[in-house]
């Protein structure tokens, strides 16, 4: 099984890279700005990420690469981490501290009232998308129109705080750690905080520590990238697509059913030989003969077949 994570070196042409990178992303980019960003610096055009982060927000974010853009929906759908400050008190337009006051009030409310409207959003609840974001309404984004001066009807949808921690407590400011379901505004969760206690909460402060399995320990800045492109190192930073798959069981296809594979077809239990066990059933890896990975496929025992999930050809046959 390979573990190389670069694309192949054809005939004076450029290295095509083709997994994930664990970017940081640093305060003042935008996500759209660290792949147009890391284009430069690999020299490669196939890129995309995983989720937005505002322009104010630091910490983890995903990138992938080459092939590995197969997988940005899957990543988009993690769970998330992270550490946030906010004050009470404040209210403003965008739920974060970059935006217009709208209203000041004191914070005459108590610590512990302040962890028990915390520990109210713990669980699902329905939130409020902020209309500085993102997400569409009849095809357009809510932060244009927001921008345009126009509010409008938003539907609540379901997320999930799975935990809400208090890391520092100086009232009216406080730092707390969160892990959720993807899809959740942490500046929204303040701001539903600070209503809940009727003085209003701002977010001043927001990084992401984890998305899924990427922590913020291991992440890279754009200027680190960099550095490593210049020293002919940049493939270093580039995980393996098969890698996000390392729990699934491994099977390599026979060389008689390497044409099936390679067109991504369902393939004959007899095709295949799972690793270390005569048959591996539910999702897998799925190899070439050669130990090249090509994608995931699900073992189906009423058809005797392996039948594919998600391919992930070699460039050269993608």
């Amino acid at each position: 099984m390979t573990e190389c994570a670069k694309g192949r070196m054809g005939k004076g042409i450029k290295i095509m890279y083709h997994g994930m990178i664990n970017v940081y992303k640093e305060a003042g980019y935008t996500s759209h700005d660290v792949v147009a960003k890391l284009r430069g610096i690999c020299k490669q055009k196939r890129i995309g990420h995983t989720g937005t982060l505002d322009p104010d927000a630091v910490g983890v974010l995903p990138v992938c690469l080459g092939n590995g853009t197969r997988l940005c929906d899957m990543l988009t759908d993690k769970d998330k981490e992270y550490v946030a400050d906010f004050c009470l008190g404040i209210t403003t337009d965008t739920q974060d501290i970059s935006g217009t006051v709208l209203e000041k009030k004191d914070a005459d409310v108590s610590t512990e009232e302040v962890e028990k409207a915390a520990a109210f959003f713990t669980g699902e609840y329905l939130q409020l998308p902020p209309m500085y974001s993102a997400l569409k309404v009849g095809g357009k984004k809510l932060c244009d129109l927001a921008r345009a001066g126009k509010e409008v009807e938003r539907t609540p949808r379901p997320v999930t705080v799975y935990s809400l921690e208090f890391l520092k407590k100086e009232h009216p400011c406080y730092t707390i750690k969160v892990a959720c379901s993807r899809g959740t505004y942490i500046r929204t969760l303040c701001h539903d905080i600070g209503q809940r206690l009727g003085c209003g909460a701002v977010m001043t402060k927001l990084v992401r520590t984890r998305a899924g399995e990427f922590g913020i320990e291991n992440a890279l800045t754009l200027e680190k990238l960099e550095e490593m492109a210049k020293a002919g190192t940049f493939g270093e930073a580039v995980i393996p697509v098969e890698k996000m798959f390392g729990a699934l069981p491994a099977v390599s296809v026979r060389e008689a059913g390497f044409k099936a594979l390679r067109n991504g077809n369902p393939l004959r239990e007899e095709a295949a030989t799972a690793f270390g066990t005569d048959k591996a059933a539910g999702e897998v890896r799925m190899y070439n003969h050669q130990g090249i990975f090509y994608g995931i496929y699900r073992y189906e025992a009423e058809r005797e077949m392996y039948v594919p999930v998600k391919m992930f050809l070699p460039e050269d046959e993608g």
